[in-house]
C-alpha cells in the first residue's frame, strides 16, 4: 500500500510500456465488453468479486445490462466495472484497486429502488459497507478522472489523511476510549486485508474491556490507513478501543498516538484519575482503585 501523504498518478497507457514479463505477472488487457469504455485498459485476476478469469467476470456482470439500460445512476458502470474489472497499475500488484465507498453509495441509491421493482435488492457482494472511505484509504472514483493534455487519461488515486487528534481532557471525555497504555513500537505491518502495529506494552494505564498484560502484543487498525501513525522503535503512549469478543486492542481515526514523555505521561494519569473520580461517580469499586493506584 501506499505510504501516508503520498500522492499517487497513473497513466493508463503507460501500461502498455511496460516490460512483458512485468505485464504478464502483474496485469492484463481488459476484455470485458462493458468495461472497454472504462479510462483504464488494465485490470487483474481475481477481482473483487473472486472471479479467477475475465470469461467469468463477463457471464456475471451482464446479469446488470437491464439495469443499466434504465440510467438509473450515472455512476453504476463505473461502479461494477471497478468491481469485475479492476484497475491494475504497476504499484498495486499485490491487491486490485477497489472503488471508493462514495461511488457504490450514489449508485446503490439510484438504482435499487428500479431494483425493488422487481422484487430484487442491492446484491450482498457489492455492499458498500466494505470499500474504502474517501480519506481511509486507495481507492477510485470518476472524481478523479482527469484528461491530459497530452496523450492518454490520468487516474489519480485517493490516499490516506490522517487528522490530527488532541490529546486533551476534552478529546479523553468526548471519545471514551476503552485503553490507555505505554508502548514502545516493534513493526507496522501493512499488508494482506488487516493492518497491524506489534508493540511492547510497558505501563496499563487504564483498560476496561480487556486484560492487557505486559508483553508484545498487536494492534489492529481499523482500515488500510495507519492512522494513527507510529515509528518502529519509539515509545507513545497510546488511546485506543477494544474489542471484548476478540480480545483485540483497536487503532481507528479518533485513537491518540503521542510520542512518551514522562511529563505527559503524569499528565495523563492525574486527568484520567481526574475523570474517573470526579466526572464518573459511579466509577466502580476497581476503576477507584486503578485511579488511585495512577498517581
Amino acid at each position: 500500500m501506499l505510504s501516508l501523504g503520498l500522492a499517487v498518478s497513473l497513466v493508463t497507457v503507460s501500461c502498455a510500456l511496460w516490460p512483458a514479463a512485468v505485464r504478464a505477472a502483474s496485469c492484463e488487457t481488459v476484455r470485458i465488453p462493458l468495461c472497454r469504455s472504462m479510462p483504464w485498459n488494465m485490470t487483474k485476476m481475481p477481482n473483487h468479486l473472486h472471479h479467477s478469469t475475465q470469461d467469468n467476470a463477463v457471464l456475471a456482470i451482464e446479469q446488470f445490462e437491464g439495469l443499466l439500460g434504465t440510467g438509473c445512476s450515472p455512476d453504476l458502470l463505473f461502479f461494477l466495472c471497478a468491481m469485475y474489472a479492476p484497475i491494475c497499475t504497476i504499484d498495486f500488484q499485490h491487491e486490485p484497486i477497489k472503488p471508493c465507498k462514495a461511488v457504490c453509495e450514489r449508485a446503490k441509491s439510484g438504482c435499487e429502488p428500479v431494483m425493488k421493482r422487481y422484487n430484487h435488492s442491492w446484491p450482498d457482494n457489492l455492499a458498500c459497507s466494505e470499500l474504502p472511505l474517501y480519506d481511509r484509504g486507495v481507492c477510485i472514483s470518476p472524481e478523479a478522472i482527469v484528461q491530459a493534455e497530452g496523450p492518454g487519461t490520468i487516474i489519480s488515486l485517493y490516499t490516506c489523511r490522517c487528522k490530527t487528534v488532541r490529546m486533551n481532557m476534552k478529546t479523553y471525555m468526548k471519545n471514551n476510549y476503552n485503553y490507555v497504555i505505554r508502548a514502545r513500537v516493534k513493526e507496522v505491518r501493512n499488508r494482506g486485508l488487516e493492518p497491524t502495529a506489534v508493540v511492547d506494552v510497558k505501563e496499563v494505564i487504564k483498560s476496561s474491556l480487556v486484560n492487557i498484560p505486559k508483553m508484545t502484543l498487536t494492534l489492529y487498525y481499523s482500515s488500510s490507513c495507519l492512522c494513527p501513525k507510529l515509528t518502529p522503535g519509539e515509545d507513545y503512549i497510546i488511546m485506543g478501543y477494544e474489542n471484548e469478543e476478540t480480545s483485540k486492542l483497536l487503532l481507528i481515526e479518533t485513537s491518540i498516538a503521542q510520542k512518551w514523555k514522562d511529563r505527559i505521561g503524569r499528565k495523563v494519569k492525574v486527568r484520567i484519575y481526574q475523570y474517573l473520580v470526579l466526572v464518573q461517580p459511579k466509577t466502580s469499586g476497581a476503576d477507584w482503585f486503578q485511579a488511585f493506584a495512577l498517581l
